[in-house]
């Protein structure tokens, strides 16, 4: 055996001596115990050792072997197990040098109301809303009640199967409360979208069969529903019932045209998951095409992180049992595979056959199997339709990739702009971080503060964060600047203080800037860019950023200024970005808080692109948080949610019985305690609460 690393602590390299040979997962640590890398092995002993017995100078994983200081290792009973805690693992706690995959599982799903209870378990007469299920775009947690068919790729297919839906079973999607308060019908029911049944212009018999009918449909049972609607059609037909007979008639031809749109609805494959692999440029993207019910529901491509670095590591280091063979690219996209699907499925339901653009190894497979309980099979290499699903993938795959591409390669291009602008050092460039505020109200209503973060040249929605202003006189954005700033950096300033640090700190901590960059501000746009609305997440410890884009004028760069010497810190970070003559894009001009002349950037500048990108998403995510507050004031949301004893529940059945909070408010005291769980005493606070 080779000798051990001498770069390492005995203590390290001692632990490592006495692994035993069994299956199981190690976790390597820096010394700041920031996770570094996360592996499974067959041989704990066999493995490990070999990351200090070999030389990895000036590699990928010399770099990585480096930094360890320290090691915890977990024993299992398989390979399998080991496999599956190790992809847990990942994506619990984000290793620096393990291929990851964003953990995005919010699928949406077509639901289907009551129909557990309603068709299954009718032991009474349900209520009307109940008796008549409607279908509806759904994402969050199952309710046993009701019916959920998916997952889709995205919105927009949830919503092209309900419109299909509604073209040849007319179920109704409107919401229970317009359900019960319909007098007359709606809209759709005119383009025959809907069978009318909020006013009982179709029983709750003729509707359930209709109901049935959808459900095989999207269970991919559609010539078993062709059948049964022929059926109907010729027993109509018999009792000379030709207008139902027509209208069945249509139904039928409805779907058949359905059936034809897409070429794949008439193979067997009822469930299928399609994942094509492209890897280009040090990136790779995974496009996974989804088959449910024997439909194409659409695509999704997802883009890893860490993949040359965790590629280089997990190539070096490949089993002496199963050696790597084929190009290096092939290599890599034979890991990709790999981590995502161990990834991706961890813990969800999937589908039994996977069909890929690369070879799966047998251990993850029957990893996959004792998860699911049911065998899953991996399809590589397909023929007649899944070979033209594959190919469609990986079309999918290779044009989602190039369009990452060609967006990073821009973005990298406008970050270099702006530093060339503010003559900022370019050598850290790719941790350059921004944080942009912009302030948002109407006529002093319901003031809010926003924080958006561009960091590695993109937006980190997940840093984005909201202020509510409260304690100033309504309409003053100057005090609304003061108060968000002194609480994004007040905390920040002290802790500095007490650490000793005069300048706030550079763009990497471990390289500090011989000259800190500065701070932009910029004037309110009318722009509401729609985008995703970002999730809350916790970030690393805060620090001061490299550029401050305040939305405003001079008057807004002045208050920023008396914040930043209130504080103690550089003015440098200041830099306000002001609209031009007429307020015209294109036109803006930086203005800087210590002192420094105007710069123009001219109106097809890439850092203007950059900066009017990063304020444009401070007023969109300003905009939307006050919106949503007003709506709540004026709706009066929070008034039910202050009344002592009236929790989640209670709530929503007030809301559903009555129709809104003025609904509540105009009911009777009588009335309130119709509702189930409202006592008397309890009506009575609401009332008076209302009142």
């Amino acid at each position: 055996m080779e000798p051990m690393s001498e770069s390492h602590s005995e203590q390290l390299l001692s632990e490592v001596a006495a692994l035993p040979g069994l299956p199981g997962v190690y976790r390597y640590f820096d010394v700041q115990g920031q996770l570094l890398y996360v592996g499974k092995a067959r041989n704990l002993k066999k493995r490990v050792a070999s990351y200090f017995q070999k030389n990895h100078d000036g590699t990928r994983i010399g770099h990585m072997v480096s930094r360890i200081v320290r090691m915890e290792t977990t024993v299992v009973r398989s390979e399998a197990e080991a496999l599956l805690l190790e992809n847990n693992l990942i994506k619990t706690l984000n290793p620096r040098f393990n291929i990851l995959f964003r953990d995005d599982k919010s699928y949406p799903y077509l639901k289907i109301t009551g129909t557990r209870e309603t068709f299954r378990t009718a032991a009474r007469i349900p209520v009307p809303s109940i008796a008549f299920p409607r279908m509806a775009y759904y994402r969050g947690a199952v309710d046993r009640r009701h019916s959920y068919y998916g997952p889709y790729p995205s919105a927009w297919a949830v919503k092209e199967s309900i419109t299909l839906l509604q073209k040849v079973f007319r179920l109704r999607t409107c919401e229970d409360t317009v359900f019960a308060n319909r007098t007359r019908p709606c809209l759709l029911y005119q383009i025959k979208r809907c069978s009318g049944p909020c006013v009982d212009l179709v029983d709750s018999e003729a509707y359930a069969r209709d109901v049935a009918d959808a459900e095989r449909f999207l269970r991919g049972e559609t010539q078993a529903v062709l059948d049964a609607l022929e059926q109907r059609m010729m027993g109509h037909a018999e009792k000379l019932e030709f207008e139902q007979a027509a209208e069945i008639r249509n139904q039928m031809s409805a779907l058949s045209r359905v059936l034809h749109q897409q070429a794949m609805d008439t193979v067997s494959d009822r469930d299928v998951d399609v994942l094509a692999v492209k890897v280009q440029g040090g990136r790779a993207c995974v496009n996974l095409a989804m088959i449910r019910g024997g439909r194409h529901l659409g695509d999704r491509p997802y883009f890893p992180a860490h993949v040359e670095d965790a590629s280089a590591i997990e190539g070096a280091l490949a089993d002496e049992e199963a050696p790597q063979q084929g190009e290096p690219g092939e290599r890599v996209a034979k890991q990709v595979l790999a981590a995502f699907i161990a990834q991706h499925y961890l813990g969800i339901a999937m589908p039994h056959t996977l069909v890929t653009s690369h070879p799966v190894g047998r251990p993850l497979l029957d990893a996959l199997s004792e998860q699911t309980g049911a065998k899953v099979n991996a399809v590589h290499q397909p023929r007649e339709h899944r070979r033209i699903w594959l190919e469609m993938a990986q079309k999918n795959a290779e044009i989602a990739l190039a369009r990452l591409l060609a967006e990073e390669g821009s973005q990298q291009a406008r970050t270099r702009a702006l530093a060339d602008a503010l003559q900022l050092p370019d050598d850290q460039l790719d941790v350059l971080r921004i944080e942009c505020f912009d302030i948002s109200h109407t006529a002093g209503e319901s003031t809010q503060a926003s924080c958006v973060v561009f960091e590695g040249h993109k937006m980190q929605n997940s840093q984005y964060r909201r202020y509510k202003i409260e304690g100033i006189t309504p309409g003053d954005d100057y005090a609304a600047m003061r108060q968000v700033l002194l609480r994004r950096y007040g905390k920040i300033a002290e802790a500095m203080k007490d650490d000793g640090v005069e300048e706030p700190e550079a763009i990497d901590p471990e390289v500090p800037l011989q000259n800190p960059p500065a701070t932009v501000v910029s004037e309110p746009d009318s722009a509401d860019v729609a985008l995703p609305e970002p999730t809350v997440e916790a970030t690393s410890g805060p620090r001061m950023p490299d550029l401050v884009l305040i939305d405003g004028g001079k008057g807004q760069v002045s208050m920023a200024r008396e914040v930043f010497e209130q504080l103690g810190l550089d003015l440098s970070l200041i830099v306000g970005v002001e609209k031009g003559e007429g307020r015209k894009v294109g036109l803006e001009e930086l203005v800087f808080a210590d002192g420094r002349e105007k710069v123009y950037l001219g109106h097809d500048s890439a850092a203007l692109m950059l900066v009017a990108q990063i304020r444009d998403e401070a007023h969109r995510f300003a905009i939307t948080g006050m919106r949503a507050q007003r709506a709540r004031v004026r709706t009066g949301g929070s008034r039910l949610e202050d009344i002592a004893g009236v929790g989640p529940k209670k709530r929503a059945r007030l809301l559903q019985r009555f129709g809104g909070v003025r609904g509540v408010a105009s009911a009777s005291v009588e009335d309130l305690c119709t509702v189930d769980g409202i006592s008397a005493d309890l009506a009575d606070a609401i009332y008076r609460a209302l009142h």
